[in-house]
């Protein structure tokens, strides 16, 4: 990873002074820098490890940054990993740009590793993300939205650059397709579960730990599981009051509607679902041979399910 963060300072330089200040701010802002990681990871569980690893580490985390940039902006949120984000304090115009300045320069650098099986993944990964956005987008603010809509976005918005980054890692290695499916099965696994895990501290965990702010997915409207299954669960009147929250992006109840969410076993419910796609990753590597890598791999997908931050 120290590698991977000399080439990200390497490549984010530009000559516009407010491309570099937005930039460095948020790549440097404390993330878990978990798709790089799986790039690395699978990459050296396949015998792969020339430089180009960490070219396309740094990529995965670009184009990871840009979608936090719009995503930002879009969610109009004011913190994440506990700081301000870039559009809180450089305006939405400036965050918008420079994400986009991220997705070009990650483009530029895959070139450099020189196969065209990259540049089909990543560009069909940035594809697939946008499509997600505009899916939860068309989402926000419904509360009928069925638990495979919502598995949809998810799969799209989220998991997709996760199974991306994992499917990397086995092109490098030039693995051949049972091995690359197996890789993006299991970063598509991971990357749900994680998602899921994100939308239970929502509901209970702590805006320091979390470095947000706990009920932003209700303010912005985001119908998710731990709501879903609620709603499911809970008597008429809740249920009502679960759905005029979801229609109006409300926080003044909030404490009533996390409650419910609680009473209802909503939480604990999505973090089994979580843990049932973290053992579809483990299972996953089931074909990778046996190393420390795949070991780190087992226990990365055991640990993202047990996280409270």
């Amino acid at each position: 990873m120290l590698e991977v963060d000399a080439v990200i300072a390497q490549r984010l330089s530009s000559d516009v002074a407010l491309i570099n200040q937005i930039a460095g701010y948020i790549v440097h802002a404390g993330g878990k820098r978990m798709r790089p990681k799986l790039v690395l990871l699978f990459a050296n569980a396949l015998g792969y490890q020339q430089p180009g690893r960490f070219e396309l580490a740094a990529v995965v985390e670009f184009i990871h940054t840009a979608t936090l940039l719009h995503d930002d902006v879009v969610d109009e949120s004011s913190m994440r990993r506990g700081k301000k984000t870039a559009n809180a304090l450089f305006g939405n115009a400036a965050s918008v740009l420079v994400g986009d300045f991220l997705y070009s320069r990650a483009f530029q650098m895959m070139v450099s590793v020189n196969k065209l099986r990259v540049l089909d993944v990543l560009a069909e990964a940035t594809n697939v993300i946008a499509e997600g956005e505009v899916l939860q987008l068309m989402n926000m603010h419904d509360p009928d939205i069925t638990v495979e809509a919502y598995l949809r976005v998810i799969r799209y918005k989220t998991a997709k650059l996760f199974e991306a980054s994992a499917r990397l890692g086995a092109v490098l290695a030039d693995a051949g397709p049972e091995i690359e499916e197996a890789c993006a099965g299991y970063g598509r696994a991971l990357g749900t579960a994680f998602q899921l895990i994100d939308d239970v501290l929502d509901y209970e965990g702590d805006s320091q730990a979390l470095g947000k702010n706990v009920g932003d997915d209700l303010r912005e409207g985001k119908t998710t599981l731990p709501l879903l299954i609620a709603m499911e669960r809970c008597n008429a009147e809740q249920r009502q009051l679960l759905r005029h929250a979801i229609e109006h992006g409300e926080q003044e109840k909030l404490a009533e509607i996390v409650a419910i969410v609680r009473e209802t076993g909503a939480l604990e419910a999505t973090r089994e679902a979580a843990r049932a796609e973290a053992k579809l990753a483990r299972d996953c590597l089931n074909l990778l041979p046996d190393s420390k890598w795949r070991k780190s791999l087992l226990e990365f997908a055991a640990r993202s399910v047990e996280r409270s931050f």
